[in-house]
Formats: C-alpha cells, sequence, structure tokens
C-alpha cells in the first residue's frame, strides 16, 4: 500500500495546506512548466502497482514514476505535512481521525 498526495496546479489559497514545487524541481521531475502545488491536507492510499497508475507522457510506456523529489523539499513536505496531522487538518483514507 502507498499513500500518495495529489499535485495541483490550482493555487491552493492556504499556503499552510499546500507546498508549492520549485522550478528546478518541476523540469527535473518532468512536470510541465505550469506552476504546482503538492495538496499536504488529502491524501489517498492504494495498493502498488494498481489499476490507478498511468504511464508518465513522454516517457517509455512502462513508466509510472516521475521521480523522488529533492532531500530538501522532502524536508519541507514532510515538516508542513507533520504540522497539519497535529492540527487534525489532514483528510484521507489512512490519517487518524
Amino acid at each position: 500500500m502507498v499513500r500518495v498526495a495529489p499535485i495541483t496546479h490550482r493555487n491552493p489559497g492556504d499556503a499552510g495546506r499546500a507546498t508549492e514545487i520549485p522550478v528546478a524541481s518541476r523540469r527535473r521531475l518532468g512536470l510541465d512548466g505550469a506552476r504546482s502545488w503538492i495538496i499536504l491536507d488529502h491524501a489517498n492510499e492504494f495498493e502498488w502497482p494498481g489499476p490507478d497508475l498511468r504511464p508518465v507522457p513522454g516517457r517509455d510506456p512502462a513508466t509510472i514514476y516521475y521521480g523522488p523529489l529533492p532531500p530538501g523539499l522532502y524536508a519541507q513536505v514532510q515538516r508542513s505535512l507533520l504540522a497539519l496531522l497535529r492540527a487534525g487538518r489532514v483528510r484521507g483514507l489512512f490519517w487518524p481521525k
């Protein structure tokens, strides 16, 4: 089972509920040029690999993984997510109520 947080182009408004992905990270991951945010207060859980996975556009059709987040961005996401968890502001299948 894996837990994933959505990535969106829509500005979440509340900076505390999301982390913007820096330009360099978007490029390295192969995302488009539009601003993108990792939404931290909602997540999904599913079996890996599973039917919900899709190939990464522009790569080998067997590729379903964009790549890891850089350590600094990962640490920032982790800190923000833990703060939201402590505040009881996270929704999802696996988070404590």
